[in-house]
């Protein structure tokens, strides 16, 4: 299957959002820095936008605050609401402002921010709600689960390690690949608003981002996978532009969905996302030279024999300084996948503004 290409670098500004109730139901899953610059991205073409995201961080001032207050991780759950905040840009300097010395160094405010709803609302999940409000943020962001989980990861020699932010270190250490992520506990409750959201999308995204720190763990939590291959609808993976040190040295696109497969089961997306990009020479030298880190290598026959299809279209950003996603450029192309795939019609019921050939 030859890889179908879009172009999506013709308008210069981001896309006007839609009517909310024309707008189609996104559902993006995952964690992290490439969560946060996708929804940056998505906010401007639909006002019907649910991020799950993982809570599962352990390390930083997110760590700080689970051990000392047994919460979840707040600190890919604070970026996410910032992305889709409309907040002034001094509130969004004061969120982002971290400590620089004493008790709080390197704590966030944020995250203190969220700490504290926590600590006057009765979950977490409240809490989550509460700052959204207080943010004003376009869509929701929802935690996959309100339980306070760990990860473990065990490596291909048979070594385990317990804790997100020591997974990394440890393959190094060991030189091996990692063979399984798991939660401990091992079934946390699913968030109900989470599997409601799957249930109810037009579409579901997932990537770019960490794949065993915040893509997998999502999917870990039971139930999560179970709904989103229950749907009807365009499930696409957003594969990642570059390795990650610590994590996928040397993998493939191919490579990272045969771990999402092994960890949730077959036929979890019906598309794959790559870049089609040429990246700046200058931007790969630096990135080899931070830690071997190389652009993920397209292996088309793999991919399509998975039973996905494949699109390829130009997602690097030009404008910054190390190598990422365009929040513009994902977008367009993600509106393209899913309108191509949709018939525009009159909603007849609210939320609805496409129709997909299978309802």
């Amino acid at each position: 299957m030859i890889p179908q290409t879009i172009t999506c670098r013709e308008s210069a500004g981001f896309l006007p959002a839609l009517r909310p109730e024309y707008s189609p139901r996104i559902v993006a899953l995952g964690g992290g820095h490439g969560l946060s610059n996708l929804l940056r991205g998505l906010k401007s073409y639909t006002k019907n936008l649910t991020a799950i995201v993982t809570v599962a961080d352990d390390g930083g001032g997110s760590g700080m605050l689970r051990r000392d207050l047994g919460m979840p991780a707040p600190g890919d759950i604070r970026n996410c609401m910032q992305a889709l905040s409309n907040t002034e840009p001094l509130m969004e300097r004061l969120l982002d402002y971290r400590f620089t010395e004493g008790t709080l160094q390197g704590q966030s405010f944020g995250n203190l921010l969220l700490a504290a709803l926590n600590g006057i609302s009765s979950s977490f999940d409240e809490a989550v709600s509460g700052m959204q409000q207080v943010l004003a943020i376009t869509g929701r962001v929802l935690p996959v689960t309100a339980d306070n989980v760990q990860l473990a990861a065990l490596l291909e020699n048979g070594a385990r390690v317990v804790g997100e932010s020591k997974i990394a270190r440890a393959k190094q250490e060991e030189n091996c690949r990692i063979r399984q992520i798991s939660l401990l506990p091992p079934d946390p409750t699913a968030l109900p608003g989470a599997i409601s959201a799957i249930e109810e999308a037009d579409l579901i995204l997932l990537g770019p981002g960490s794949l065993y720190t915040s893509l997998i763990p999502n999917l870990l939590v039971p139930g999560i996978a179970e709904a989103i291959r229950r749907t009807h609808v365009p499930r696409i993976y957003v594969s990642n532009l570059m390795t990650q040190e610590g994590e996928t040295e040397g993998y493939t696109v191919a490579d990272h969905i045969d771990a999402l497969y092994a960890h949730s089961g077959p036929g979890l997306f019906t598309a794959c996302l790559v870049n089609s990009d040429s990246i700046p020479p200058h931007l790969l030298r630096n990135a080899w030279e931070a830690g071997g880190i190389t652009p993920v290598t397209l292996d088309q026959t793999r991919v399509t024999t998975l039973g996905l299809e494949l699109i390829a279209c130009p997602l690097v950003s030009l404008d910054a300084d190390v190598i990422c996603h365009c929040p513009h450029c994902l977008t367009q192309a993600i509106r393209a996948i899913y309108e191509s795939r949709a018939i525009q019609v009159y909603p007849d019921r609210p939320g609805r503004r496409y129709v997909l050939e299978t309802d």
